[in-house]
């Protein structure tokens, strides 16, 4: 007798949303998105008051505990972000032993999974160990980025200061060089800006790795996975890439034109929530510019201002972040592949929060997928198979 018709599976469709476009996975204080008025808020605070007028410490300590520190507060926390900004000594040795072509995301991925190995809390679950994994993490971080720069550079790693701004700091350790005060306040700006930007894919990564209970190091890890890809936060290494392939301004028009007629994406346009102009990006324009004329060097800034008003006649896109931060980066001396790992510097405050808050009143993510593939079969032994 041939077999039995299997039976229809009756299993309920789930609406679907493509990339969860549209779909509000769970509530959050964090931050706000104003899409359709292109405004971003940091826990009710406008991110243009932020960048006139906080720290990247400042906001840190916001985004995490909710308020804005009081004087003693924010002097305490910065004292601690100080005290844990060196590196454990193996994972300097790791760092010196990797090939010099190992790509910085990647680097940086493996370097904070062994930041874990190296920390005696990374396990205990308690808020206080996390809280304390928070502050290592947001000042290691920048110590494990710009050491690496150095090591690709051929040049001695600069240990970190307990002295100095956050990102007086970074950039010492980065360039070997005391920055001055515009050069310090304009990285710090630039991480107030990519401190957080609720559910992006980074984010969300990190909160489905904690959603689970698996320990902060390890959602941290997973975001730095997901920030690595070309349309998040290697977006603005991408948009590099195309201002030298331009070279010039006066080519803006043609290479623009190229591009679209091949359906080919021009990076650092257009936002999946924003409908207006990015917030951050028009910040990053002026700081942009006024970088570019303090540096000698207009030319990448007069591009992008150019590619931005060509798109837009084009497409009727907006820049978004990742935008004029590329541009920024340039005149800072910072190398293109080091953008995202950057990204990393400042988005670790916001990825921390994200985790606190996840655990703080934690369900499992776990989607529903729309399944598209064949119906209920029947098993055929191998040699009744055609």
């Amino acid at each position: 007798m041939p077999p039995a018709t299997p039976p229809h599976l009756e299993t309920p469709t789930p609406a679907k949303a493509e990339g969860l476009r549209g779909v509000h996975v769970s509530d959050s204080n964090v931050s706000f998105v104003d899409g359709v008025n292109g405004r971003l808020l940091y826990r009710g605070y406008d991110i243009g008051d932020l960048a006139a007028h906080s720290t990247f410490e400042e906001t840190a300590y916001l985004l995490y505990h909710g308020e804005l520190p009081n004087r003693r507060a924010l002097r305490e926390f910065s004292k601690r972000l100080a005290a844990e900004r060196k590196l454990p000594q193996p994972v300097l040795r790791f760092l010196k032993s990797l090939p010099r072509d190992a790509a910085p995301m990647d680097v940086l991925r493996t370097g904070v999974s062994l930041l874990g190995i190296h920390d005696r809390d990374a396990n205990d679950p308690s808020p206080a160990a996390r809280d304390r994994i928070q502050v290592r993490l947001v000042s290691r971080i920048p110590t494990l980025v710009a050491a690496w720069h150095r090591l690709v550079a051929g040049e001695p790693i600069v240990p970190p200061k307990r002295t100095g701004s956050h990102a007086e700091n970074f950039l010492r350790m980065f360039t070997g060089q005391e920055p001055d005060e515009f050069w310090a306040r304009a990285m710090d700006v630039a991480l107030i800006l990519h401190a957080d930007h609720e559910f992006n894919a980074s984010t969300f990564t990190a909160r489905v790795t904690a959603s689970t209970l698996s320990d902060p190091y390890s959602a941290i890890t997973s975001a730095l996975g997901s920030l690595k890809g070309p349309l998040h936060g290697g977006a603005n290494r991408a948009v590099m890439i195309h201002l030298e392939e331009i070279g010039s301004a006066d080519r803006v028009e043609k290479w623009v034109a190229d591009r679209l007629a091949r359906h080919e994406k021009v990076m650092g346009f257009g936002h999946a929530v924003y409908k207006t102009m990015d917030p951050r990006a028009t910040v990053l324009k002026k700081l942009s510019d006024e970088a570019g004329r303090r540096a000698g060097d207009e030319k990448w800034y007069k591009i992008s201002a150019r590619v931005q008003d060509v798109v837009h006649q084009q497409k009727g896109l907006y820049p978004n972040v990742d935008f004029y931060s590329a541009g920024l980066y340039k005149v800072m001396g910072i190398p293109r592949d080091f953008y995202p790992p950057i990204f990393a510097v400042s988005r670790i405050a916001g990825w921390m929060a994200h985790v606190k808050e996840q655990l703080d009143n934690n369900k499992l993510i776990r989607p529903l997928s729309n399944y598209t593939g064949p119906q209920l079969r029947t098993y055929v032994p191998e040699d009744k198979r055609r």
